[in-house]
C-alpha cells in the first residue's frame, strides 16, 4: 500500500510540473465590469473568482471590479444572500452582472438545536467553523479541525498516539465527579460520551474529511433545548451532502512523517557513572552493579513514524436535484512514535437527501460506518525508560533481553523493567466496528405550509473485541514470566433514538413580525454490555497424564442500561428585524434517578437587539453588524458516571470467602461462600443544575470586513455531586456521593476577524480570539465545617495512595495541595524544609496549602490565511496562560536514594537531581508545581492549485503542512499540555507522568476534483 501510494504521488507531481509551463505561457487578459443588486444599485463586496482557481477579487464600494486572468474560463460571482452566477469569459473583456436574491440563503445559516437559524436572528452564543476554515495537516480526529479557533473552547489531545482522545472544555468545567464533556451531536444523533472499548477516541467514528461544519453552542439560551445534557455545552457536527446536477469525484491523499521532538532529560551513561561513583565511593558492591554500555533507553522505545491517508468521495444529484447524494470512503494507516503503536481505520459515509411532493417532503438519510484496528503500546515503558540504568545493554551476551534478577534468577518485581520487553513480549490489539446513522423526515403540510412535522430515527451501535497477550518471558509481569498470560475483553453498545417535533414558522408583514414555534418529544436508550476474562499459562499434562486447562480468572460480565425521555419546546419572535426573543423549555426524565427526582425542568430566555438595523445605522457604510444579546437559562447534568446510584446495590465478593462448618457427625468441613457487600447509595440522588447568564455583542464593520464578538458569562452549578463523610451508622460506608456542592465559572470571550487585504491577486485574513475564565468552588458540604479541607484527588506515582490535588471551597477545582518550599540563599530548595503556615512548630498536613490550578486562566488563538493567485498559506497557533503542571517525572525521579535502595539493582534519575540534590523524595513540595503557560504553533500549510489539469472541470491542489511546529514554554517537562485519559475514559489534568509525547508531523498531500 505504501509503495503504491508513493508511486501515485510521484506521477501526480510529475504531471503538475509538466503543466506549469503551459499555464505560464497562457495569454493573460483583463476583465472588468460592474455588479448590481436586484434593484440595480451597486453591490460592494461581491466575490468574483475564476472557477477552481485562486484568481479572484471583490467589487469596490461602487460595485466595480478589475481582474487579471491567466486564461479563459468561467467567472463565478457570489455574495451572501444572493444566488451564485457563472459566466463563460470567452473573448469578453467587460462583464456586468445583476445578482438575484436567494430567498432561502438570504443570510448565513447556522445549525442550532433541532433546526437552523439565520445568523442575524441568533440570540445565543453560537459559533460555527466550516470546511474552508478548518485546521490543515495531519488531522486524525474531528476535534483537531477547530483547535484554537473558537473562544471559550479548550481542546487538549491526550497524547501523541494516532487518533488520541481529547479533553474538550467549553467555558470551564461545571462538575467535580460527573462528566465535564460537552454533548456531541452528529447529523442529528446525540452520541454517548463514554468510551468505546478498544478505541482511543469515540469521535474517530467520523472521518474529518466528511465534516462540513463544526458548531459550538455555549450559553444556556442555545443549549437549554437539550436540557439534562447541556451543562457542558453542545457540539453539533454536520457532514457534507451532495449538491449540483453533475457528478463530482473528489480525492484527497497524503503521506506524513511523525518525529519525536523531545526526550525526558535523564542521566546518560557517563553522567550516571560519575554520580554512582560519587554517592557510593565506599561500596564497591553497588558500583559493581553498573554495566559497560551507554544506552539511550528512550531512543529504544521511540521512533520516527509514517502514516498515509486516502479519501474518495462521489457526489451529485439524480433527476435534476430530486435526489442529492454523497458517498465517501476513507482509509488511514498510521504508526505511532512509541513502538509498536498503530492505527488502521476504514470509514464510509452515505448521505442521501431526496425531496418529494414539490419539495414538501425532505428526507435526510445518513449512514456512517467504521472499522478500526488498534495496536496499543504500553505507556509504562516510558516510565521504565526513564528509570532504567543507562549503563546496562538492551540485550546480554546471549542475545536475551537484559533484566534485573532476584535471588532465584527471576525478574525482580520492584526493579525497573527493560522497556524494550513491552514491545517484545506484549501484544495489545483491538478491533472495533461502529455504525452511526439516522433517517430524518421533514414534511411541510400542503394545506398549511407554515407547519412542518419532523421525525428523526437514529442509532449508534458499536462492537469491539480486544486481546492483551503477554508471552512467556515477559519480565515486567512476574505472574506471567514463566507461563505467559492472556486477557480477552469485548463490548457491545446500542444507542437508539426517536425524536419528533412540530415547527410552525410564519411571517406577519402587517405587524412586521416573524414567529417560530417548535414543540417535540425525544426518547433515547443506551444499552452497554462488557465482558472480560484473564488466563494464565498454557494447558499442561498433570501427573496422571490428563490435560489440565489454563488457570482462568472468573468471567466478568457487566451490563447496564439507561433511558432518557424528554419534552421540549422553543419560541422565537422577531419584530422589525431588530428585536428578537427566544424562549426554550425542556422537561427531561432520566432512569438514572429515583421516582421523586427523575424529572427536571430546564428553561431559558434570551433577548437580542439588532442595532445595525435601526434607521440611524441602517445606511451606515462603516457599521454593517451590531447586535446586543442577553440570555439566562438552566441546564442539567445527568451523566453522573453511574446508572443506579439511587438504588441499593450489592457486590459479590471475589474471590469467595472460606468458612469452617461443624457437621452433625462431629466433623469439621471447610466450605466457600460468595458474600454480598452492600454499597453506599443515595435514594434522593438528582441532577446537577447549571444556571448561566450571558451578555454579548456581535459586531462587523465595513461590510463585515472586520467582524467578531464579545461575550461576558456567569455560570453556577448547584446540587453539585460530591463525595462527603457521613455519620457513623447512617449508611453502609463512611463516605457517600450526594448532591451538596456549588461551583462557579466567570469569564470573558473575545474574537476578531480581519480581512486585511482583498484584491485581484491577494487575500489575507487574520483571526484572533481570547478567553478568560475564573473557576471557584463555593460549597462542598451540607453544613459549614471549618475543619473540612475538601476532597483529595489527583493520584501520583510515588508512595501508596498519594494524591496531589484537592477540591476546596474558595479555590479552583483540582487545585494543587502542597507544602510551601523554603529555598536557600542560592535559590536551591532545602530538603524537607517547609513554611510552618499555622505556626504550631510542626510540619504536617495542616501546613499544606491550595496552590495554583491546572486549568488555564486565559486562552489565546491565532489563525491566518493568505492567498496569492494560485498559492495559499495558512497557520494556526494558540496559547494557554496561568496553567500549572505537577512534574511527577521529577518528583519521582530526582532524589539520590532512588539510585539504589534495596536489592541488587540500580535506577536512573532525571537531571533535576543537580538542582535539588534531594536525598529522599519530596512529593508534596510546591517546587514541583511548575508554570506550564505556553504558545504552540499547531500547524502551517502551503499549497498550490491547478486548474483544468485533467479537463475543463478538473482541479488539483498540492500542499505541504507541518503540525506541532514548536512550543514556547518555561515548563521543564516534556510538554506543558499533559492531560491524560485512561482506558475507562477518566481524565487527569495537570499531572505529568508517563505522558505519550506529541510528535512533530511533516505531511505532503494532494487534492483532486473532477
Amino acid at each position: 500500500m505504501k509503495k503504491n501510494c508513493y508511486l501515485f504521488h510521484c506521477l501526480a507531481t510529475m504531471l503538475l510540473v509538466l503543466m506549469m509551463p503551459l499555464m505560464v505561457l497562457a495569454q493573460e487578459r483583463t476583465v472588468s465590469g460592474e455588479v448590481v443588486d436586484e434593484n440595480g444599485q451597486p453591490l460592494p463586496g461581491v466575490s468574483i473568482q475564476l472557477k477552481n482557481t485562486q484568481y479572484g477579487t471583490i467589487t469596490d464600494f461602487d460595485g466595480k471590479y478589475t481582474l487579471n486572468l491567466p486564461s479563459d474560463g468561467v467567472l463565478v460571482f457570489s455574495y451572501v444572500g444572493y444566488l451564485p452566477k457563472e459566466v463563460q469569459i470567452g473573448t469578453q473583456t467587460n462583464i456586468n452582472m445583476q445578482m438575484e436574491v436567494d430567498a432561502e440563503q438570504l443570510e448565513e445559516v447556522v445549525v442550532i438545536g433541532y433546526g437552523t437559524a439565520k445568523k442575524e436572528d441568533l440570540t445565543g452564543a453560537v459559533q460555527s467553523v466550516s470546511t474552508d476554515e478548518f485546521n490543515k495537516g495531519a488531522v486524525a480526529s474531528p476535534q483537531e479541525l477547530v483547535n484554537g479557533k473558537i473562544p471559550g473552547v479548550q481542546i487538549t489531545t491526550a497524547g501523541g498516539a494516532p487518533g488520541s482522545g481529547a479533553i474538550i472544555r467549553i467555558r470551564g468545567g461545571s462538575s467535580l465527579t460527573a462528566t465535564n464533556d460537552p454533548l456531541i451531536i452528529i447529523d442529528g444523533v446525540p452520541i454517548d460520551n463514554d468510551n468505546v472499548a478498544g478505541m482511543r477516541n469515540p469521535l474517530n467514528t467520523i472521518n474529518p474529511n466528511d465534516i462540513e461544519t463544526f458548531t459550538v453552542l455555549k450559553d444556556a439560551s442555545s443549549t437549554a433545548i437539550y436540557g439534562s445534557r447541556a451543562s457542558n455545552g453542545v457540539i453539533i457536527i454536520t457532514t457534507k451532502k451532495g449538491r449540483g446536477d453533475k457528478i463530482t469525484v473528489d480525492y484527497s491523499g497524503n503521506v506524513s512523517l511523525a518525529v519525536p521532538t523531545k526526550d525526558i532529560d535523564v542521566l546518560n551513561g557517563t553522567e550516571y557513572r560519575a554520580l554512582i561513583n560519587e554517592q557510593f565511593a565506599n561500596d564497591p558492591n553497588i558500583i559493581g552493579l553498573m554495566g559497560d554500555a551507554d544506552t539511550d533507553w528512550q531512543d529504544e522505545i521511540f521512533k520516527k513514524a509514517w502514516a498515509t491517508e486516502h479519501n474518495v468521495a462521489v457526489s451529485g444529484s439524480i433527476n435534476q436535484g430530486v435526489l442529492p447524494y454523497r458517498v465517501s470512503i476513507g482509509y488511514n494507516n498510521a504508526d505511532g512514535t512509541l513502538r509498536p503503536t498503530n492505527l488502521e481505520r476504514w470509514t464510509g459515509n452515505i448521505n442521501l437527501n431526496p425531496q418529494l411532493f414539490d419539495s414538501h417532503l425532505k428526507i435526510n438519510l445518513s449512514i456512517k460506518g467504521m472499522y478500526i484496528k488498534n495496536r496499543f503500546a504500553d505507556q509504562a515503558s516510558i516510565g521504565n525508560a526513564i528509570n532504567m540504568d543507562p549503563t546496562q545493554p538492551v540485550r546480554d551476551e546471549d542475545g536475551e533481553l537484559f533484566f534485573w534478577a532476584d535471588a532465584a534468577g527471576n525478574p525482580n518485581p520492584i526493579a525497573p523493567f527493560n522497556p524494550v520487553a513491552y514491545r517484545t513480549f506484549k501484544d495489545d490489539r483491538s478491533e472495533v466496528w461502529r455504525s452511526l446513522g439516522n433517517i430524518q423526515l421533514d414534511y411541510r403540510f400542503h394545506f398549511l405550509p407554515a407547519l412542518r412535522a419532523n421525525l428523526n430515527l437514529g442509532y449508534d451501535w458499536s462492537d469491539s473485541d480486544g486481546e492483551v497477550d503477554n508471552l512467556p518471558g515477559a519480565s515486567y509481569d512476574a505472574a506471567a514470566y514463566e507461563t505467559g498470560s492472556f486477557q480477552d475483553y469485548s463490548q457491545y453498545k446500542r444507542n437508539k433514538l426517536l425524536e419528533f417535533y412540530l415547527a410552525y414558522e410564519k411571517e406577519f408583514p402587517d405587524i412586521e413580525s416573524n414567529l417560530s414555534v417548535l414543540a417535540g418529544y425525544s426518547w433515547q436508550e443506551f444499552d452497554v454490555s462488557d465482558r472480560s476474562m484473564e488466563v494464565f499459562g498454557d494447558s499442561v499434562l498433570n501427573d496422571q497424564g490428563v490435560l489440565e486447562p489454563r488457570v482462568r480468572s472468573p468471567l466478568a460480565i457487566d451490563k447496564t442500561k439507561y433511558r432518557l425521555v424528554s419534552f421540549f419546546g422553543r419560541l422565537n419572535y422577531t419584530w422589525k428585524s431588530k428585536y428578537l426573543l427566544t424562549f426554550t423549555l425542556r422537561n427531561d426524565g432520566s432512569s438514572r434517578f429515583g421516582d421523586d427526582e427523575r424529572w427536571g425542568l430546564f428553561p431559558s430566555l434570551a433577548l437580542a437587539w439588532n442595532i445595525s438595523n435601526e434607521p440611524f445605522l441602517n445606511d451606515s457604510e462603516k457599521v454593517s453588524t451590531l447586535k446586543l444579546r442577553a440570555g439566562y437559562g438552566v441546564t442539567g447534568q445527568q451523566d453522573i458516571g453511574q446508572d443506579f446510584g439511587y438504588r441499593s446495590v450489592y457486590t459479590r465478593s471475589q474471590p469467595t470467602a472460606n468458612y469452617v462448618l461443624y457437621n452433625n457427625d462431629g466433623t469439621f468441613e471447610k466450605v466457600q461462600f460468595a458474600t454480598l457487600r452492600p454499597e453506599e447509595f443515595d435514594p434522593n440522588l438528582k441532577w446537577e443544575e447549571t444556571t448561566t447568564w450571558n451578555v454579548g455583542i456581535d459586531y462587523g464593520f465595513f461590510n463585515d470586513r472586520v467582524n467578531g464578538l464579545l461575550d461576558f458569562y456567569y455560570r453556577k452549578t448547584d446540587d453539585l455531586l460530591n463525595q462527603i463523610p457521613v455519620a457513623s451508622g447512617s449508611n453502609l460506608s463512611n463516605e457517600l456521593i450526594t448532591n451538596v456542592g456549588s461551583l462557579e465559572n466567570k469569564g470573558i470571550e473575545f474574537a476578531l476577524n480581519y480581512n486585511a487585504i482583498q484584491n485581484e491577486d491577494w487575500f489575507w485574513e487574520i483571526g484572533v480570539n481570547f478567553t478568560y475564565n475564573k473557576n471557584e468552588i463555593t460549597k462542598l458540604t451540607n453544613v459549614d465545617d471549618p475543619n473540612y479541607l475538601g476532597v483529595l484527588t489527583g493520584d501520583i506515582a510515588g508512595g501508596t495512595g498519594n494524591t496531589i490535588q484537592i477540591h476546596s471551597v474558595g479555590h479552583p477545582a483540582f487545585s494543587f495541595f502542597v507544602f510551601e518550599q523554603v529555598y536557600d540563599d542560592d535559590g536551591k530548595p532545602v530538603e524537607g524544609v517547609y513554611v510552618d503556615r499555622n505556626n504550631d512548630g510542626a510540619i504536617n498536613d495542616a501546613d499544606k496549602r491550595q496552590y495554583k490550578q491546572p486549568a488555564p486562566k486565559a486562552l489565546f488563538g491565532l489563525t491566518t490565511r493568505l492567498t496569492y493567485r494560485s498559492w495559499d498559506f495558512s497557520a494556526t497557533g494558540r496559547a494557554n496562560f496561568g496553567n500549572y503542571v505537577y512534574n511527577n517525572v521529577d518528583s519521582e525521579g530526582a532524589y539520590l536514594n532512588k539510585l539504589q535502595t534495596s536489592g541488587q539493582y540500580l535506577r536512573n534519575v532525571t537531571s533535576d537531581i543537580y538542582d535539588t540534590r534531594f536525598q529522599a523524595p519530596q512529593y508534596f513540595s510546591d517546587y514541583y508545581v511548575q508554570d506550564a503557560s505556553f504558545f504552540r504553533l499547531d500547524n502551517i500549510s502551503l499549497g498550490y492549485s491547478f486548474d483544468k489539469i485533467f479537463g475543463e472541470t478538473s482541479y488539483a491542489r498540492v500542499y505541504a503542512t507541518v503540525n506541532n511546529l514548536f512550543v514556547i514554554t518555561d515548563y521543564d517537562g516534556i510538554d506543558p499540555e499533559v492531560n491524560n485519559i485512561d482506558e475507562d475514559g477518566v481524565s487527569t489534568i495537570g499531572i505529568d507522568n508517563n505522558f505519550y509525547p506529541r510528535p512533530r508531523t511533516y505531511l505532503l498531500g494532494v487534492n483532486l476534483s473532477f
